[in-house]
């Protein structure tokens, strides 16, 4: 403990400015970041869109479909 408060007392000018910039960049950035909780500032980019259909299974189900032709091939390769 004593060696970490020993290192803070040896840094320069420079390294005391920096660090004292970069805190304070970095609490303005978190400042307005907890103004948009959604991180995002502007929604119009969900217009125009739908929500999930009743068809949502069958993309499932071809999903799982190609991952097992995906599989066999490798089997068919290794074989």
């Amino acid at each position: 403990m004593g060696q970490y408060l020993n290192q803070r007392d040896n840094r320069s000018e420079l390294q005391q400015r920096l660090d004292a910039e970069l805190r304070a960049k970095a609490a303005a950035k978190s400042k307005v970041e907890a103004d948009r909780p959604d991180g995002v500032e502007d929604s119009a980019y969900i217009e125009g869109t739908k929500q999930t259909t009743t068809l949502d299974w069958v993309w499932v189900l071809v999903g799982f479909m190609a991952l097992g032709v995906f599989i066999y091939f490798i089997y068919l390769v290794n074989s």
